[in-house]
């Protein structure tokens, strides 16, 4: 029976092949095609569902049922077991259909006497159009064959259904956004920047023409050799020297992992085997990856996904001869619109052309997302609904920096946005000449001005942007952008280049910070109802100290015969950093006891995120060289607020009377312990923002390398005596924010902001 169900589905799909080719009405053909498949697979009965506008599914044909019931028997999605499996994107198989809750009776179909009951969804472009059903009278156990045939059927079927003939396209497209007016989608920031240009749609996908295979085993080698063309390609990108170094490199190297996954191409393989062509077959699974795709919630797992589906877009261009490679001529400044994208994808355009990327899903965290910063491209993501209101080579705005697109922008909107790009490449100008010049103020103040990285690529602007070192290196990229955890060596080597590309300069590396909406490959998530308050960051590494160790382990040896700067995230209480400090010393001394070089310095600190920190420091500071607010989560934790949350996010400001005591407590308590204090989160970038920062005592400010000449502009015109005053007579007042009063001193004082 196994053997012999590939040569069945074969014959089978032989025969639906000559019925779609043959005359007559579309509904004629559907007719015909349902009375085949009842035939073939001995079944009672075969109905096909259609999807209508709505989620509704209407009986479009049937063999076995009453035929009044065409057009009349009509079930919502999840409604009963045909509304089941359309939900959900995945077959049901019930050898007694009547026994099960979902089950919903339609009297007008005579249904009553059939038990068994055999659904798959009709899936095309990841999304579901319809329902394919045999059923029987006896309590008939389905096969996983039988299943897996029905599936194939209904990846030809869905050519018809989708041809426009049975359901006019237009009935479920739609209509919001469809008319030529201008537009403004929101989304989230994805990476900084402003883009305009004009819209270029990313869709690879490929038009099939020849979905019955004659050969499986020709089919096979077409696969192959398919496969064996990706591959070359990558490693002719890597070859290239901006893809020798950096975290763009691991996105890549994971991506190759996917053109062997076993599990994945054994998919394909058993669908080439039941009689589908090669690109058929890659087609299928794709379509069953993405729809199932809108099941899953986990990020890491729907981000894995799109690189499955960027390599199924480029095996359906490989396959598909004859087809254009999919992008065509790209205008001088294209913007492009694409559902998600694969790691790859960017590469497919010049990147000087470039002016942005909207996605209408993503995260930070998503490979393409990472590429993207690599090749400094703004992009918006999570903007809803984007590839139905956009027509191609319309003008659009993308503002990284608010998450926001504009389609088809009025003049005066899209004459601001060309002023803010031109007024940013002046002000570009001008800060580059400040980039030899000190952080001091006009009243002999001097100002530590630090760095933020994240990427080896960050490195390079170390220099450019006369920063004095970084004050804060986040380590956790490199290990989100690989499949498995980087060991000792890998680690080792990243943390040498990084230390090298600094040429002297101090390095603050931040522990491995991970959880929350930071999610590793290789750890399942834990469902949390509050993540930011969950088991994250330093709880994990101290959960999980062998993780801990290694990254100690490789920052050592990065360092031997230079400083290390070391700092511990997300402390709440003085225990966990001692414990954290255990575990270093553990590490130093097995270093020393194998004979290796030690870093010739080592300073460690501690984030201060976690208010609750704030009240042990006297306990805390013997025991720190430094330590740095997190103001973006100190702000979140002091007022109770998810910065993810976009109907509170704003609801706060960090420019209150109550963080800035709370910043001047902690200044004072530092500096009378003679422990350096930074600020390192987004407050510490704004101009105003580090204005009022110096004005509370915090000497020392780490910030994106964009954000260097905007603040020492600021700082070198500024009067610290002044400010201080004049804010220490606003912490008493009950104002909610007082950043129009900060701004309003600024003005009058001459601070450039």
């Amino acid at each position: 029976m196994q053997a012999a169900a590939p040569s069945v589905s074969r014959r089978l799909l032989a025969r639906l092949r000559d019925v779609m080719a043959g005359g007559g009405t579309a509904e004629e053909r559907l007719d015909k095609v349902v009375t085949l498949i009842a035939a073939d697979m001995v079944a009672e009965v075969c109905s096909c569902y259609v999807m209508r506008a709505g989620e509704v599914l209407e009986l479009f044909a049937t063999e076995g049922l009453k035929k009044s019931a065409v057009h009349k028997t009509r079930l919502r999605v999840g409604e009963g077991l045909v509304g089941d499996v359309a939900a959900h994107a995945r077959p049901l198989a019930l050898a007694d259909a009547q026994a099960h809750p979902m089950f919903a009776y339609r009297p007008e179909t005579g249904e009553e006497i059939f038990h068994s009951l055999m659904g798959v969804p009709i899936i095309r472009g990841g999304r579901v159009i319809g329902v394919l059903v045999v059923q029987n009278r006896t309590m008939r156990h389905y096969t996983d064959e039988e299943i897996e045939t029905l599936e194939t059927v209904a990846m030809v079927l869905a050519e018809l259904v989708a041809s426009g003939e049975l359901v006019d396209r237009q009935e479920l497209v739609a209509v919001d956004g469809n008319a030529l007016l201008p537009l403004r989608i929101e989304g989230i920031k994805l990476n900084a920047g402003v883009g305009i240009g004009v819209a270029v749609l990313h869709q690879p996908r490929i038009t099939i023409r020849r979905l019955v295979a004659e050969d499986p085993e020709a089919e096979m080698e077409r696969l192959r050799t398919a496969l064996a063309a990706i591959k070359n390609a990558l490693d002719e990108l890597f070859s290239r020297p901006e893809m020798r170094d950096g975290e763009h490199r691991d996105v890549l190297e994971t991506y190759r992992m996917f053109t062997e996954d076993k599990g994945w191409l054994g998919k394909i393989g058993e669908a080439i085997r039941s009689g589908l062509t090669a690109e058929g077959a890659v087609q299928k699974v794709h379509d069953d990856m993405r729809a199932r795709m809108s099941q899953i919630t986990d990020p890491y797992l729907r981000e894995r996904l799109h690189d499955f589906e960027d390599l199924a877009n480029r095996l359906l261009q490989h396959l598909s001869e004859g087809e254009e490679k999919g992008t065509g001529e790209l205008p001088d400044d294209a913007i492009l619109i694409a559902r998600t994208m694969g790691p790859m994808d960017l590469f497919d355009y010049d990147p000087k052309r470039l002016r942005g990327l909207v996605l209408e899903e993503g995260s930070p965290t998503m490979h393409v997302a990472i590429v993207a910063r690599a090749l400094d491209i703004p992009v918006v993501g999570r903007a809803k609904e984007v590839l139905d209101k956009v027509e191609p080579l319309d003008p659009v705005i993308v503002d990284g920096d608010n998450g926001q697109v504009f389609v088809r922008p009025s003049d005066d909107i899209r004459d601001i946005f060309a002023d803010a790009i031109s007024l940013r490449a002046e002000r570009a100008a001008q800060y580059a000449r400040l980039r030899d010049l000190p952080a001091v103020t006009d009243d002999h103040v001097a100002i530590k001005l630090m760095m933020n990285a994240g990427l080896l690529l960050d490195m390079s602007h170390l220099r450019d942007s006369g920063a004095d070192g970084v004050g804060l290196y986040r380590t956790e990229l490199p290990f989100m952008a690989r499949s498995a955890l980087p060991d000792v060596a890998a680690q080792t080597l990243l943390y040498r280049k990084i230390l090298d590309q600094a040429e002297g300069k101090p390095v603050t590396f931040r522990a491995l910070d991970v959880g929350g909406d930071k999610i590793l490959p290789y750890w399942n998530p834990y469902e949390e109802d509050n993540p930011a308050l969950g088991w994250r960051s330093i709880r994990i590494t101290l959960d999980r100290p062998a993780v801990l160790r290694h990254q100690l382990r490789a920052l050592l040896r990065a360092a031997k015969g230079r400083e290390l700067r070391v700092m511990f995230p997300m402390i709440a209480e003085v225990a966990e950093l001692v414990q954290a400090r255990h575990i270093l010393n553990l590490e130093i001394e097995r270093e020393r006891a194998l004979g290796h070089d030690l870093p010739a310095g080592l300073k460690v600190g501690t984030m201060l995120e976690v208010p609750a920190l704030a009240f042990q420091l006297d306990a805390l500071l013997p025991l720190v060289d430094f330590v740095s607010i997190g103001s973006n989560d100190m702000t979140q934790f002091l007022y109770a607020v998810d910065r993810g949350n976009p109907r509170i996010a704003e609801r706060y400001d960090p420019l209150a009377p109550g963080m800035l005591t709370f910043i001047r407590h902690v200044a004072g308590k530092c500096e009378a312990a003679g422990v350096p204090l930074s600020v390192c989160g987004e407050m510490a970038g704004r101009p105003l923002e580090a204005m009022a920062l110096i004005a509370c005592g915090v000497r020392m400010l780490s910030v994106a390398a964009p954000s260097i000449g905007p603040v020492k502009t600021m700082i070198r015109t500024l009067r610290v005596a002044p400010v201080k005053a004049y804010l220490d007579s606003l912490l008493q007042a009950p104002d909610r924010s007082l950043r129009d009063k900060l701004r309003s001193f600024a003005i009058d004082h001459g601070v450039t902001l």
